[in-house]
């Protein structure tokens, strides 16, 4: 029996797609969700053992909702990473394949999608009202379902493949380098490849503030020679001016540098809750094991 995996659904968007990297269908059953909220409960409560939710890309920054959710709502582990290449398409109902760029009306998508595309709508489609949806997989079967108007979508080339679209353009993103980092919770992921890297993901709280205390815990992390690729701070929300730190660094959580790490800054008085310790992978083809890109990419789009 296919064990279930909740992911920010509908079918035919970005997280779509990096929830089939992670967990085949002909292995897994991938349910969609509405909302990354709906998809951290999902497991948080047992529903189903795994999820699948956007975290962050290079050009827009984290997805504070996921953030936000994993820090005050739920205690789920971090069991993966997926970083998946964003290639924004454009789409026209079949009957407007022969229609210029210039006379549609009306573009539709994700307003994250519409953000990475502002640029190349400005030039080739200036006249056209922006429409907000849900979702890009929403935008493709809204101008799927109807060829009278002279709409277009913007979204995955599965979003217009499973709508029927004719694709205009391709890679009509302002940023060469479109990147999504997606994350699953609950259940251990099966390694079905080789990691780029394993990464462990903290929730640190200060003891208190004063000057140099943040300092003092990236010394520990200096001293024991880890890397840390990311840290971002989060409001508490107890008290204006308070903050809680998200760090990943490059080490498991069982390597002897991480545990030394972790004692130097415990004994300064710092809280710390373990997100999760987990592999790290590229994007790869849903149907291949091979990587889908070895360039170099950046940025954000989950829907």
């Amino acid at each position: 029996m296919k064990e279930p995996v909740a992911y920010l659904g509908p079918r035919g968007t970005f997280t779509h797609e990096a929830a089939r990297r992670m967990f085949p269908e002909e292995h897994y059953l991938l349910h969609p969700c509405d909302s990354i909220p709906d998809v951290l409960t999902a497991v948080d409560s047992g529903e189903t053992p795994y999820g699948v939710v956007p975290v962050e890309n290079a050009i827009e920054g984290s997805v504070t909702l996921t953030l936000d959710w994993l820090t005050h709502h739920v205690d789920v582990p971090i069991t993966a990473e997926v970083v998946v290449p964003i290639d924004q398409c454009l789409f026209c109902h079949p009957d407007h394949k022969e229609t210029e760029l210039s006379r549609f009306t009306r573009i539709l998508s994700h307003p994250q999608a519409v953000a990475q595309c502002r640029e190349y709508l400005r030039q080739h489609v200036p006249d056209a009202v922006v429409s907000y949806v849900d979702s890009t997989a929403d935008a493709a079967r809204r101008v799927g379902s109807q060829g009278r108007d002279r709409w277009l979508a913007i979204g995955p080339r599965s979003a217009g493949a499973l709508y029927g679209l004719y694709q205009r353009d391709a890679a009509i993103q302002d940023y060469e380098n479109n990147i999504t980092r997606f994350i699953a919770v609950g259940k251990t992921v099966p390694e079905r490849k080789q990691p780029r890297c394993r990464k462990t993901s903290l929730l640190l709280s200060l003891p208190e503030d004063y000057p140099g205390a943040l300092y003092n815990v990236l010394a520990s992390f200096v001293r024991q020679g880890i890397n840390l690729s990311r840290l971002e701070s989060r409001p508490t929300k107890k008290r204006l001016g308070t903050y809680r730190f998200f760090i990943d660094a490059e080490k498991e959580i069982d390597d002897l540098a991480m545990k030394q790490a972790m004692d130097e800054i415990r004994d300064r008085g710092c809280t710390v809750r373990l997100l999760g310790s987990y592999p790290c992978f590229s994007g790869e083809s849903s149907n291949s094991s091979e990587s889908l890109d070895n360039r170099d990419h950046g940025a954000y789009n989950h829907r």
